[in-house]
């Protein structure tokens, strides 16, 4: 599989990715994964990760995958930069411009994203806002498509809080032409203009957007089961409201088996036990999730290459 064309110049939403874009970047990931890669395509390149929130497999994944492509990382933390407050957001941007071939943001505030991008001459990739996670999506597709070998009448049912990664997952869904469904409790689903874009992504590609409040009927006869925490970073002080609110949201053994009986369970980690799956739950027989994770590696190496290659 040849390197990926796409022609957008920033990544911050998975809808800026046309569908037939989106599937390249699966099957150039997917390609990465199963050769060596003796290409460097970011060769004498340097990649800035600017950090405002924690990570794991977001920071090591990306420091993996450039330093694999032949290119340089560069960490900044919250406390370095001081995006927004120490340095506005415009400063910040047309600086790093100057010494780097690419940024790599991770944020809490999506309009910081959008701004950065905005006073940006390099591509800026979103590594996580409020509003998405774009790059999760694109490992999450490819890890769909390595277990089920087609997308093609896949059903994905998502229990849990309709955040960031529940976003993305529509809309990426939606561009396969996928079933995404998606149960919440009250006050904690989609927002209607983002079930209205995806439905309407949905609806040019063959796919459908179903909005449920029971999980069982969500997860009857699908193909992939998905959660997430019920607090995301940011919403920490709301764990106690969060937990009573998701009570019967769980993704426990007898939820899965209302599922089709060959689907995977997937989350995107890090994982609260006793909250959205019981302890142990990870090494489920149909769980998926470490493959999960080290696709993340994999599908941001095509879409660096696809950037800045």
């Amino acid at each position: 599989m040849p390197k990926v064309t796409i022609n957008t110049k920033h990544l911050l939403s998975v809808a800026d990715l046309a569908p037939g874009e989106l599937k390249g970047l699966i099957d150039r990931a997917r390609s990465m994964k199963a050769s060596t890669n003796t290409e460097k395509p970011l060769q004498g390149k340097t990649v800035a990760l600017l950090f405002e929130k924690p990570s794991l497999r977001t920071r090591v994944s990306f420091e993996v995958a450039i330093t694999n492509l032949g290119g340089n990382s560069l960490y900044l933390s919250p406390q370095e930069v001081g995006v927004g407050g120490r340095e506005a957001v415009s400063d910040v941007a047309q600086v790093l411009s100057r010494y780097v071939d690419c940024i790599v943001y991770r944020c809490f505030e999506h309009k910081n994203l959008e701004e950065l991008a905005q006073y940006a001459t390099v591509p800026v990739v979103n590594a996580l806002s409020e509003d998405e996670h774009p790059c999760q999506t694109l490992a999450d597709l490819t890890t769909m498509l390595e277990h089920r070998g087609s997308l093609d009448r896949t059903v994905l049912a998502y229990i849990g809080d309709g955040n960031n990664v529940a976003r993305s997952l529509a809309y990426g869904a939606a561009s396969m032409g996928m079933t995404f469904r998606i149960a919440s409790p009250p006050g904690y689903e989609l927002t209607t203009p983002v079930l209205r874009q995806a439905a309407q992504i949905a609806a040019a590609n063959g796919g459908q957007i179903e909005f449920l409040r029971d999980p069982v009927a969500a997860v009857e006869d699908a193909h992939v089961v998905y959660t997430d925490v019920w607090a995301s970073m940011g919403h920490e002080g709301e764990s106690g409201e969060r937990k009573e609110a998701f009570i019967g949201y769980q993704v426990n053994p007898e939820l899965m088996e209302q599922a089709a009986p060959d689907a995977i369970f997937m989350h995107d980690l890090p994982a609260h036990y006793g909250e959205e799956v019981p302890e142990g739950f990870l090494e489920h027989p149909q769980s998926v999730v470490f493959d999960q994770a080290e696709n993340r590696l994999h599908a941001q190496q095509a879409l660096l290459e696809a950037l800045i290659g």
